[in-house]
Order: C-alpha cells, then structure tokens, then sequence
C-alpha cells in the first residue's frame, strides 16, 4: 500500500507541475516577446533525464540498451503520447509546414550513421549540431514569424476567455474544443515579466522531473511488492509512468486551449531524441554497436510512426481515429517485438 500511496503522489506532483509550467511558458513567452512554441520545445523537447540515464547506460558499457531508449523512447512520443493526446483531447492544430517536414525527415537522418556502425564521437557531433541547427531554425523563424498562433497574446487572450468553449472564427457558435478556465498570475495588461517566467517554468520543470522519480520509486516498490512479471511491468506500467510526463505535457495544453504546447513537445522531443540525445550520448560515454535488429525493425518503424504522425499534424486537425491507429500500430510494435525478437523495446528512464 505504500507503494501506491508513493506512486500516486509522484503523479499529484506531476500533474501539478505540467499545469504550472503552461501557465508560466505561456507568460514567459509574452514577457520575453518570443513564440511559445520555442519555448515549449526548449523545455519540454529537451529531456534531460533521458539524456543522463542514456549516459549512465553507456558508460556502464550498455550501449545498446542506451541506444534502445533513443528508439523507444522516439517511437512512444508519437504512438502513445500524441495518440492518446488525440484520443482524450481531439483538437485542432496549425503547425508551419517546414517544422512538419523537419519532424517527419528527422529520423531518417539517423540512417547513414546506423548503416556504417559503431557509432563513435564523431557521430555524436554531427547529430548534436544538427539538433542545434534544428533550434536554430525554429529561433529564428519564430522571431521574425508574425503568425498569430504562435503569439502569446492570442493563446494568453483564449486562456483568458475561460468558462465555456471559444467561439469558432466568424461565427458566434463554439468551436468543438472542451471548456477550460485557467487560474493565471498575469494579464496581456500586467504581463509576467521575462525572465520571473522562465525562473517559475524552470522550477515547474523540475517538479515535472521530481514527480516522475517519486512515480518510478513507487513503481519500483509495486513490483516487489505485488510480485509483477518484469517483462509484464515493462510492457505495462513502466511504459505509462516512462510517458506519463510526456502524456500531460502533450493533453493538458490542448485542454486548457493551447495545443501549441503539446505539438512543441512531441516534435521538440522526436527530433531531440533522435539527433541530440544520442549525439550526447555518444560524446559522454563512447562508441555504441547497431544491432541487426535497429536497422531491420526498429528504425523503420520509427520512421512510419513519425511519418504517419507529421501527416496527421499536416490535416490541420488531431482527430480520435488517427489517435487510434496510431496506438493500434505501437501495440503491434510491441506485439512482433515480443514474438519475433524475444524481448520487449526498450523503454526505460
């Protein structure tokens, strides 16, 4: 029971966390006059506790268990986290066709390196100043983009409104977003001032981290105490406390009306994942094998995900079927993993 007990007040925690750290992206971005969406891609999109564990793993000569939660970990994002996103919260989105096309392309750039593997410190350079280049071009793109959705003053106007759904553009009939009334500190008119915003979303963040460990101790102790299956708990539970984060960082901005958010980490989290992630990796901790396995199952599936998913992006709508193919095809991911290759995707924090 206390297991449990541990369990559920990581979640309160995390929960807790997300909805602070949108409040406050939302007001660092009208303070500092930048586009949300960086913001959301810089601190959500970055995973640093994925990046220390995958250091962790090669330093301890675990490289291909290290490499494994770069895939995983990429393929959840869009097969879990953005499906379920549509599922609970179908909603509509308006993403810039280039940040699409960079989002779906991203892990293809992963295959001249696995193709002449082992991957070595020079790799994790290439990939680390691809990413950078990545953000490079979101930067500056935002700043000199006058696109409206992207503005805070029009998220914070739609948070504002609250108390019922915003109306559809034109017409005095209510969009088919669900309600929602966010409590915020600052107002278009007494703004948040920059960098308070940022110091408040940093601390946010490491609630959002904080809870997740007191989740996966809770977690840990459920096991041993209820004597689950390791290979079950992988398959299940670990999966969801690994995406919870992720999960709330992608739904509760749709939710509370800024989907931006959302889009922001799955994207930030994908491309990261699959260029600066592992380029850190490699840097910190040496030269990791490929499997047969990566080039023949997991990387292809990596790229059909990520394909499938920036073309639902594209449609301009997050709608509950294209959530549902998107968890039916990583539910047989981990099916054929299990049957064909004997073990579960690596899926771990």
């Amino acid at each position: 029971m206390t297991s449990i007990l541990i369990f559920a007040a990581g979640a309160a925690l995390l929960i807790y966390s997300a909805e602070k750290l949108i409040v406050y992206l939302v007001g660092a971005a009208g303070g500092l006059r930048v586009s949300v969406f960086l913001l959301a891609i810089v601190f959500t999109g970055i995973e640093f506790d994925d990046v220390a564990f995958g250091i962790a793993l090669n330093a301890d000569d675990l490289g291909e268990v290290a490499l494994g939660t770069v895939f995983g970990t990429a393929i959840a994002m869009t097969g879990i986290v953005l499906a379920l996103a549509a599922i609970l919260t179908p909603t509509r989105v308006n993403v810039p066709r280039s940040y699409i096309v960079l989002f779906a392309l991203s892990p293809l750039a992963m295959i001249p390196f696995v193709l002449f593997g082992p991957l070595t410190a020079v790799h994790g350079v290439i990939l680390v100043l691809l990413f950078v280049g990545f953000i490079g071009y979101v930067a500056t793109r935002e700043l000199r983009s006058s696109t409206p959705v992207f503005r805070n003053a029009e998220i914070l106007e739609r948070i504002e409104v609250g108390g019922g759904a915003p109306l559809a553009a034109g017409t005095d009939r209510p969009t088919d977003k669900p309600p929602f009334t966010v409590t915020v500190p600052f107002t278009k008119a007494r703004p948040l001032p920059g960098w308070a915003g940022i110091g408040l979303a940093v601390i946010a963040l490491v609630g959002l981290v904080a809870g997740a460990a007191i989740m996966s101790v809770g977690t840990e102790g459920i096991l041993e105490e209820y004597a689950i299956g390791g290979t079950l708990f992988g398959a299940t539970i670990a999966t969801l406390v690994l995406t919870l984060e992720d999960l709330f960082l992608t739904v509760e901005p749709a939710r509370r009306g800024a989907p931006e958010i959302g889009v922001g980490n799955v994207i930030g989290s994908v491309v990261f994942g699959v260029t600066g992630k592992l380029g850190i990796i490699l840097l910190a901790g040496g030269t990791i094998a490929v499997t047969d396995d990566v080039l023949t199952w997991h990387l292809p599936v990596l790229v059909v995900l990520t394909g499938l998913a920036a073309y639902f992006l594209h449609t301009g709508r997050l709608r509950r079927r294209q959530g549902f193919v998107l968890l039916a095809l990583y539910v047989a991911y981990w099916v054929v993993s299990f049957t064909v290759f004997g073990e579960a995707p690596v899926e771990v924090d």
